[in-house]
C-alpha cells in the first residue's frame, strides 16, 4: 500500500478514536498532565525520545501523547511504551486543530526539529499553551528567509514559546529576522547515540561473519588490514555500486551491507550486482555466516546495534537528497564516510572538523577515505566518539528549558 493511501486510511475516524484512547488513558488519573510530543517520522522520534524519558521520570503522574504525520513513523513506533498514547496527527486544518485539542488539553506542546504546521500553531498560540520547538536548524535558504514570502511563513514562528536550536547560527539568524525567543540547545540525537551505544544488541550471526574470514585466507596469513570489517548503513543504488567496486578492489576487506529499502526488486538488483557473492542475514546460520565477503541485512530495526562491529562505517543517501544517521556509527567510536550530499547537517560538517569524517564525490574519493579509515580507524574513531560525546548533555539542556519556562503567547 502506497503512502498516501496509508495515510488517509489512518486519518479515518481518527479524532473519535483519539478521544477514546484519552479518556481511557485519563481513568486512573482525572488530573493528569497531558505533554504532546510531535514528530514528523521515525528519526524525529530518537530525537524526542530522551525528553519522554525525563518526562517520565521527573514527571511520573504526566501522560505522554506522541502523534506522527507519515505512515512510516506511525507504523513502526505506534506500541512505543514510552507514550501513553501514540496517534497519527490528524490533517493539519483549523477545525481539526480545534477538536484536538479539545481532546488533549496538552499542557506542554513539542515539535521536533521540522514541524510547523499552521493550523495547530495558532490554535496553541490563541489558548496560550506552552509550545516548544526542539531541535531545530534553520538556513537561509529556507521559506521563513525568503526576500518575498518568508514574512508569511516567519508568523508560524512567533507562536512558539521558545525556540530551542541546535546551534549558534540557527540563533542568529532567526534575530536577524527579529525572533528573539530562541535559544541554543543542541540536537538529542547525541544523547540517543550514546544510550544506544552504550548498551547495544547482541547479533549472533553477524557477530559470526565478523569473526570469520575471507575465503582461501588462513588464520595464520590474516592481519589488521585483512580483518576490516565496513557497515554500510541505510544505503542507495549509487552507494551500493561505489561499495561493489571498492569490495572488488579489495579482497582483504569485508562488508556487512545494510540497505535502506529492502524490497524484493531492490534485493534482486544486489544479488545482481555482487555477483551473488553474499549472503542474505534472514538466511543466514552458524554454519554458512562466515562463507562470503558481504552480507546483506534483509531486516529492520537493527542498524543502531550493527555498528558495534565496524571498523569503519560509510552512511548511504549522500547521491541524493542526503545522508542519513552518522551519529549512529560515530557513537561506537568509528571513522565514518559518506557522499557529497551533506551539508544541510551539521553533525557531517562537525565529525570533518573534528578529523572522525570525510565526505567523497566519487569512486577515486571513496577508496582514499576508505583506505585512510580503515589505517587510522583508531585515531579516528577516538575522534568521532569525543565528538558525539561533545554534546551529549544535549537532552538536559533542552529539558530545563521547556521545565524552567512558563512563557505562553
Amino acid at each position: 500500500m502506497g503512502k498516501l493511501k496509508k495515510l488517509l486510511r489512518g486519518q479515518r475516524g481518527l479524532l473519535d478514536g483519539l478521544r477514546e484512547k484519552v479518556e481511557a488513558t485519563g481513568k486512573s488519573s482525572p488530573d493528569a498532565v497531558w505533554w504532546w510530543f510531535h514528530c514528523a517520522s521515525v528519526g524525529e522520534c530518537e530525537q524526542a525520545k530522551p525528553l519522554m524519558e525525563r518526562v517520565r521520570r521527573e514527571f511520573p503522574k504526566a501522560k505522554i501523547l506522541l502523534t506522527f504525520f507519515s505512515p512510516s513513523g506511525y507504523e513502526m513506533l505506534h506500541d512505543y511504551k514510552g507514550a501513553d498514547v501514540v496517534s497519527y496527527l490528524p490533517l493539519p486544518i483549523r477545525r481539526n486543530a480545534k477538536r484536538f485539542l479539545d481532546i488533549v488539553k496538552p499542557e506542554k506542546a513539542i515539535f521536533i526539529k521540522y514541524e510547523f504546521w499552521a493550523a495547530y500553531l495558532n490554535e496553541l498560540q490563541k489558548r496560550h499553551i506552552s509550545t516548544y520547538s526542539v531541535a531545530s536548524v534553520f538556513r537561509p535558504d529556507q521559506a521563513f528567509f525568503h526576500p518575498v514570502t518568508g514574512r508569511i511563513y516567519r508568523r508560524r514562528l512567533n507562536c512558539f514559546s521558545k525556540l530551542i536550536v541546535q546551534d549558534a547560527r540557527s540563533k542568529e539568524l532567526l534575530q536577524k529576522y527579529g525572533i528573539d525567543n530562541a535559544v541554543v540547545g543542541g540536537d538529542t540525537r547525541f544523547n540517543r547515540v550514546a544510550q544506544i551505544s552504550a548498551n547495544p544488541q547482541e547479533l549472533p550471526l553477524i557477530d559470526r561473519f565478523v569473526k570469520g574470514m575471507p575465503e582461501n585466507k588462513s588464520v595464520s596469513a590474516m592481519n589488521e588490514a585483512d580483518s576490516a570489517i565496513i557497515v554500510a548503513g541505510s544505503t542507495w543504488p549509487k552507494d551500493e555500486e561505489l561499495l561493489q567496486q571498492y569490495i572488488e578492489n579489495r579482497p582483504q576487506v569485508r562488508l556487512v551491507l545494510v540497505p535502506h529499502e529492502i524490497d524484493d526488486e531492490h534485493l534482486h538488483e544486489i544479488f545482481r550486482m555482487f555477483e551473488g557473492r553474499y549472503i542474505r542475514l534472514t538466511q543466514a546460520n552458524f554454519l554458512n555466516a562466515d562463507t562470503c565477503r558481504v552480507l546483506v541485512v534483509d531486516a529492520m530495526g537493527l542498524l543502531s546495534s550493527i555498528y558495534q562491529y565496524a571498523d569503519v562505517a560509510y552512511i548511504g543517501g549522500g547521491f541524493g537528497k542526503g545522508i542519513h544517521n552518522t551519529l549512529e556509527a560515530a557513537a561506537y567510536g568509528i571513522p565514518v564516510v559518506w557522499g557529497k550530499n551533506y551539508h544541510r547537517f551539521r553533525e557531517a560538517q562537525g565529525l570533518i572538523d573534528a578529523g572522525a569524517g570525510q565526505a567523497v564525490k566519487d569512486y577515486k574519493q571513496l577508496e582514499a577515505a576508505l583506505d585512510n579509515a580503515i589505517l587510522n580507524k583508531q585515531t579516528m574513531g577516538t575522534a568521532a566518539r569525543n565528538y558525539v560525546m561533545s554534546e551529549a548533555d544535549a537532552a538536559d539542556k533542552i529539558f530545563k528549558e521547556i521545565i524552567t519556562s512558563n512563557q505562553t503567547i
